[in-house]
């Protein structure tokens, strides 16, 4: 059973030029070696931050848990650089929660605070997604996003902001960013239709779980 699914993890995959959620977390733990302290939104991004990210101490993740409220990780971050403000801070949210309390770049500015934010950028809200791919053919209501140019954003707060859409930049970027005394942003433009695994249906037992596919359908992340 363990060797079935070290097959279908997504981290075997090659890289097709296509990225993915989990191979952005699992470089951010390589880069920060699992000493990071991570604040995660709510959505897909929150399970494969606990899939694909290996913590060495306690007290490290930082999570609303389940039936969380979106819009909580970037402020929630700013308060654990202040109670910790020698360790090293990772925002890991995705592009709906990120809108819900953006206005707080103001207040990372205005305080001089150091931390780095990344957004898991599917342009979806993606859990809800994922349900409606599933169980309702793909039937998208009040699911896609509209979202800005958060790059450009972070730039207009006077913030530096980087656009990634390739596996090959991600490791490039996230070692820049580390290297800055100054908050940085990255929007990574993941896959778009990807989706967290497994997964149990409501009401189904354990032994029904949807599992990643062999040959995982990908679909590229449209550009504006």
């Amino acid at each position: 059973m363990k060797g079935d699914s070290a097959v279908r993890d997504i981290q075997s995959l090659p890289d097709s030029g296509h990225l993915y959620a989990a191979h952005v977390i699992n470089d951010l733990w390589k880069e920060t070696q699992g000493e990071a302290i991570i604040v995660t939104d709510v959505g897909q991004h929150q399970m494969w931050e606990a899939q694909y990210y290996h913590h060495n101490r306690p007290r490290t993740l930082i999570t609303s848990g389940g039936l969380g409220t979106m819009g909580f990780a970037l402020p929630a971050a700013i308060g654990a650089k202040f109670a910790k403000p020698d360790s090293e801070v990772w925002v890991v949210v995705g592009d709906g929660g990120f809108q819900m309390t953006m206005s707080e770049l103001a207040t990372i500015v205005q305080e001089k605070i150091n931390i780095k934010i990344a957004i898991i950028n599917n342009g979806y809200l993606g859990m809800v997604r994922q349900w409606q791919e599933f169980f309702y053919d793909k039937r998208y209501v009040a699911t896609p996003l509209v979202a800005p140019d958060f790059a450009a954003l972070a730039n207009a707060f006077g913030i530096r902001g980087e656009r990634i859409t390739k596996r090959a930049e991600v490791v490039p970027t996230i070692r820049s960013a580390r290297e800055s005394a100054e908050t940085v942003l990255i929007d990574f433009r993941v896959e778009q239709e990807d989706s967290v695994y497994p997964m149990v249906a409501a009401g189904a037992s354990l032994s029904d779980m949807i599992r990643r596919p062999n040959n995982p359908l990908v679909e590229t992340a449209t550009e504006p």
